[in-house]
Order: structure tokens, then C-alpha cells, then sequence
């Protein structure tokens, strides 16, 4: 019997910061995650926010001590290009899943389109799609839906910023959308159809933005094949610092006898009115320490502490 052959085990190495991926169809956000950290040799990953395989447009991929920023993350707003195909339903809402239904679109003009979608703005609550990754019961929705099952979901608040209508044919719409963390893009789809008096799926869902994080960072995976074949320094030097991620926090400085403090996971006393909530820290030198929590007691105190490799 002939051994087995030795597997070898990959290199890895330390490495801190956010990639903004612009996922390609056809992968799950897991599959371009586990892509993108073999081409970084990275030791620890994570990714926020996850896209249906597919959708495409920024992924957040966190590295080493940014993956702790990935629980805000998911708090974040986002803005997607819809392209939502008029008059055919599919089972799953979008282009993945079979056809369902057809229905005739009504002759609608650009101005009442966008009179429409402005009713789709604001505070709102939606009912998730069976075709989910909600439990209930112990059970993810889209494993009910694949046995034919459909159970009653309550509402959701959501809260849409957003709509600019781009383009409107009798069998297409596209428009932009700025939502809430727990839209489901799929089901604001069929209910704008559904008040247009017809049916709609999602035919391409592109996400050009999470939070502050800026479209223009974003890389494909192309480029980052490119780059890795290079080396890791170009690779590294496309990373985002994760507070780039809280950027629309309010910021807070402390000292150096402060600082030491702070990085031991003490409380620490701050001076004046401070205010209270969660704040980006820096120290004297203007390095990101971690997320602090101002206290109505007078104190900072550390809820992250990022311990970023220089």
C-alpha cells in the first residue's frame, strides 16, 4: 500500500485592514472570501454583509484585527443598483429561481414611476422572502421553501433613504436604492410591482456601497490576482484602515498614560462634557486604538481594542 502523499501546509502571515471586493457573479460571499484570503496568505478573515452568489459590488473582506469592525458593519446602510425585470416572478425573487407567474405591465409613464417609488421611501416594514437565511423554529426559511413549505413571517422595520428612478421600459427597471441594514432587495421588488398592478423579480443586484467605505476603493478579483503575483506589498498597500468604517462615529483622544490604560481593557477617565455613546479612539500619536464607550459616569471605556501591526 502506497503512503500517502505529504500535504503541504500553506503559509500565512499577519494581516490587518479591509479589501473592498467587487464580487463577481457566480460565488457565494464565503467562496470569495476563502479566495481572496489564499491570495493574501492571511491567517484570520472574515467577511460582512453577505451577497447572494448572484449579486455582485462590494463585499467587505476583514483581515486579522479588523475583523472585529464586522458586527458594525452589518449595522451599516448600503446603496444598490437594481435592474428588476417587469412582469415575471420567480420563486426565489430573483433570476436564480424558476418562474413562477407572468403578468401584463401596465403602460406606466417615467413621472408616475418615480411618484411610485417615492412611496417606497421612509420608515416601513417588510415581510422576508421564504427564500432566506432566517430561522424559525430551529430552521432557515430557505430550507422550508426548497420542501415547498411557506410559513408565516412578521414584519421587519426598514427604513429606505433613498430611490432614484434611472431607467424605465415596459419590460425593465433600474433604479438606485439606499436602505437599511435587513432589506431584502428581492422583496422590495415584487412590491413595487405589486403596486404598479403587476410582477417584478430582481434580474441584477449590484452593491456600490457599505457605509463610508467609497465605490472607487473596491478591486475585482482579477486585479488582486494581478497584484498577488507581484507580492504582498502591493497587496497590502490596497487595504482600507477599518476605522475608515466608523468614519461617521465621533472620535475621542487620550494620552499616552491613558492610552496604556485603554490597551490593558481599563475604563479610563475623561474630562469635560464628553457627552456619552460609542466614539473612535486615538492616541496622542494619532493611532486608532479601538471602540470606546463614553459613559454618562465621566469615563472611556474600551469595547474593541484594535492592536494593529505597524
Amino acid at each position: 500500500m502506497s503512503a500517502r502523499p505529504k500535504q503541504v501546509r500553506r503559509e500565512t502571515r499577519t494581516v490587518d485592514g479591509v479589501l473592498l471586493l467587487n464580487k463577481p457573479p457566480g460565488l457565494s460571499s464565503n467562496q470569495a472570501l476563502q479566495k481572496v484570503k489564499r491570495l493574501f496568505k492571511a491567517k484570520k478573515a472574515g467577511h460582512t454583509g453577505s451577497l447572494d452568489p448572484a449579486a455582485t459590488g462590494m463585499l467587505p473582506l476583514c483581515f486579522g484585527e479588523a475583523t472585529k469592525i464586522c458586527a458594525y458593519l452589518l449595522d451599516a446602510d448600503k446603496t444598490y443598483r437594481v435592474t428588476a425585470k417587469l412582469g415575471s416572478a420567480t420563486d426565489t425573487g430573483d433570476a436564480d429561481g424558476s418562474e413562477t407567474a407572468t403578468a401584463v405591465v401596465p403602460e406606466i409613464s417615467r413621472a408616475d414611476w418615480e411618484s411610485l417609488l417615492q412611496t417606497f421611501t421612509g420608515d416601513l416594514e417588510q415581510i422576508p422572502p421564504m427564500y432566506s437565511a432566517l430561522k424559525q423554529n430551529g430552521k432557515r426559511l430557505y430550507e422550508l421553501a426548497r420542501k415547498g413549505e411557506v410559513v408565516e413571517r412578521p414584519p421587519r422595520p426598514i427604513k429606505i433613504s433613498e430611490i432614484v428612478l434611472l431607467e424605465a421600459t415596459i419590460s425593465r427597471l433600474v433604479f438606485r436604492v439606499s436602505c437599511s441594514k435587513g432589506t431584502y432587495v428581492r422583496t422590495l421588488v415584487e412590491d413595487i410591482a405589486k403596486a404598479a398592478g403587476t410582477l417584478a423579480h430582481t434580474a441584477h443586484l449590484y452593491r456600490e456601497t457599505v457605509g463610508n467605505f467609497r465605490a472607487e476603493d473596491m478591486l475585482d478579483m482579477a486585479q488582486l490576482e494581478a497584484l498577488a503575483e507581484e507580492g504582498d506589498e502591493l497587496l497590502d498597500a490596497r487595504l482600507v484602515p477599518p476605522d475608515v468604517a466608523l468614519a461617521g462615529w465621533p472620535e475621542h483622544a487620550i494620552d499616552e498614560v491613558a492610552t496604556r490604560r485603554f490597551l490593558e481593557g481599563q475604563e479610563v477617565p475623561v474630562s469635560g462634557s464628553a457627552g456619552s455613546g460609542h466614539v473612535r479612539v486615538y492616541g496622542s500619536d494619532a493611532k486608532f486604538l479601538g471602540v470606546g464607550e463614553l459613559t454618562k459616569e465621566g469615563s472611556l471605556a474600551p469595547r474593541r481594542i484594535f492592536k494593529m501591526v505597524s
